[in-house]
């Protein structure tokens, strides 16, 4: 049973002080605790996949490719790069996002058994992956959008995971209306899903412990939604340092993996 604490002073003195091996106790604590929990991720919960992130120094936008050389990652996937040139913006993706075969790791299969079980109260996702619904999760806000699903620019016709990447066409047309089909990602220069952002932060807002895990929110959207949070309780799990570490209660300099197969639920 995790003590009352008599000011927030007090409450993280207590936290901050605590004893590396005593930490993940706490933790679990804290899960029992709670009533609503949310877990708020970024590209780290997927590493552990095999899907690189972006900025690390073996991430995606390090990678060496001929092909590309002249254009910067950040261009690659923008709404500017898929309308003034669609084939390469293509080329890219097909050959960087194709995550179909991938497989959930710990991490998403511990996500999705505290779902399961009624201890979380969704996910909110930076990834474009799907592998938390390929865990088995139901409630997730895609506030990156999905590589898995595309649509028709024109008549928005909607499209499964195999539609982009099996397509042999430098610009894949709509068999419906032959304008083009785009992944249902959010690209550089684009505004975010509003209906998924609108809940992610409606469910951030009533959850009384969060769980940051996999990001280290540089990414504007999720350290917006991170900094809506005043609930009880606030949790990172990263294997870097990440901003908001001094607010948070119990941080895990970790793999999010071994982490989190230690929670109990």
């Amino acid at each position: 049973m995790l003590p009352d604490f008599s000011s927030q002073r007090e409450k993280q003195k207590y936290f901050h002080t605590l004893a590396e091996d005593r930490k993940i106790d706490v933790l679990n604590e804290m899960i029992e605790e709670a009533e609503h929990i949310v877990f708020l991720g970024g590209a780290g919960v997927s590493t552990e996949s095999g899907i690189p992130d972006f900025r690390s120094k073996d991430g995606l936008y390090h990678k060496k490719d001929s092909r590309f050389r002249g254009y910067k990652p950040e261009y690659l996937l923008s709404y500017d790069c898929l309308d003034k040139k669609p084939a390469v913006f293509f080329d890219y993706f097909r050959k960087n996002l194709d995550c179909r075969s991938i497989l959930p790791n710990d991490a998403h299969k511990k996500l999705a058994e505290m779902e399961q079980k009624g201890k979380l109260d969704g996910i909110v996702t930076q990834n474009i992956d799907g592998l938390h619904q390929k865990a088995g999760s139901k409630k997730v806000w895609e506030i990156h959008g999905s590589a898995l699903r595309s649509y028709c620019v024109s008549c928005h016709k909607e499209y499964g995971p195999d539609f982009i990447f099996e397509n042999k066409d430098d610009v894949p047309r709509c068999p419906a209306c032959g304008k083009m089909i785009r992944p249902d990602v959010v690209l550089y220069g684009e505004f975010l899903p509003q209906r998924a952002y609108e809940e992610a932060i409606a469910a951030i807002r009533y959850a009384d412990l969060l769980i940051i895990g996999g990001t280290s929110l540089e990414v504007g959207s999720a350290a917006q939604l991170a900094h809506l949070y005043h609930g009880k309780y606030l949790v990172i799990i990263n294997k870097g340092k990440t901003k908001m570490e001094g607010s948070a209660d119990l941080v895990f300099h970790n793999s999010i993996g071994k982490v989190m197969s230690q929670m109990e639920v």
